[in-house]
């Protein structure tokens, strides 16, 4: 069987498990106070060109999400979303149960237009009686998207600007991050990132860590005691220099730059030999989530020798599926996927 159905299948690349197993003997304080940590958030830093950020390391993206978030709203303010965004569709009302509301806006393959932005928050204060409803206190966007598609330069900053000429923050859910970056035609950088939104996260659990996200805190006049909220919202890990021997082993040479260009480059293969068979692209992803409208009677033969996901309810005669690569997928998973089809 091979093996398509997320970039966190497998544990974690070589070289990182590495520098787990190096460490794991020595004794260090905890609470990501350790001298590992340190240097993986100078890292960060480095590679972002933000010496001033506050980095902190959580363990999974739905707990980062729901801890940042949390903190970045009052408790009459609400998070402005996609309808296809990943707290609002695949994380079990983590944000509700924060209290705070999402307030979605139309999806264009995953992405918001910064135009409907401003349109919901003038409307919003343009009504008199705004202050009987939840206002939107932060705009949340994912990099790539659910779907795979990744913003342009230009998207991004036309977003940035509605967020500080509104005075709320902008927060960039990077649990893919790397493969956005990666993407064949991307003019977006890692310090662009920093430099147009608030506070965003580096995904390390599906870019080759054994788990861990670290959150990137641009400005400097927000979140001044998340580690505190961390540790209400039961995110604080005791063995915390676990999180930062990994991103150190990330970040220490290239090496989550590496993984992610492999990755697409793989998921670039399949989508070529997809098309080539004269299969329909569903969404043209450049990155390492591929989706296909496939006809039900090949998916039902492709998944006797390998693995994926539905993308949403089986149709009647055809559904949407969705092909992910990871670390961990080889050329050799390729040519056996290209041979089935």
């Amino acid at each position: 069987m091979i093996y398509f159905d997320s970039d966190y299948m497998a544990g974690a690349h070589p070289e990182v498990m590495a520098r787990l197993v190096e460490t794991n003997g020595e004794h260090t304080i905890g609470y990501g106070c350790d001298g590992y940590t340190e240097k993986a958030a100078g890292l960060i830093r480095k590679a972002c060109g933000k010496e001033d950020a506050r980095v902190y390391f959580l363990v999974g993206g739905t707990q980062t999400n729901a801890t940042v978030i949390d903190g970045l709203l009052s408790r009459h303010e609400g998070v402005i979303a996609a309808e296809s965004g990943h707290i609002n569709v695949h994380e079990a009302g983590a944000i509700e149960a924060t209290g705070h509301k999402i307030l979605t806006l139309p999806s264009h393959c995953g992405k918001l237009e910064a135009s409907e932005i401003k349109a919901y928050i003038d409307n919003f204060y343009s009504d008199d009686t705004y202050e009987h409803m939840v206002a939107p206190g932060m705009v949340y966007i994912s990099f790539p998207t659910e779907y795979g598609t990744v913003y342009t330069l230009e998207e991004l900053t036309a977003i940035s600007e509605v967020c500080h000429d509104a005075g709320i923050p902008l927060f960039i859910d990077g649990a893919r991050l790397g493969y956005g970056l990666a993407a064949d035609g991307n003019n977006v950088t890692l310090k662009d990132i920093a430099r147009l939104c608030d506070v965003f996260y580096i995904g390390g659990t599906k870019v080759g860590a054994l788990f861990g996200e670290a959150v990137v805190i641009t400005n400097p006049d927000i979140l001044k005691h998340f580690f505190p909220l961390i540790k209400q919202h039961g995110a604080l890990l005791a063995k915390g220099r676990l999180l930062g021997v990994q991103f150190e082993a990330l970040f220490a040479d290239g090496l989550y730059e590496r993984i992610a260009r492999e990755t697409v480059r793989k998921a670039m293969r399949l989508k070529e030999a997809f098309k080539a068979e004269g299969y329909q692209v569903e969404v043209d992803s450049p990155t390492n989530q591929q989706f296909f409208r496939l006809p039900n009677e090949v998916i039902d033969r492709l998944r006797k020798n390998a693995s994926f996901e539905m993308w949403g309810p089986r149709g009647e005669t055809e559904s949407v599926v969705r092909f992910v690569t990871g670390w961990a997928t080889t050329d050799a998973d390729i040519d056996t996927l290209i041979a089935l089809l």
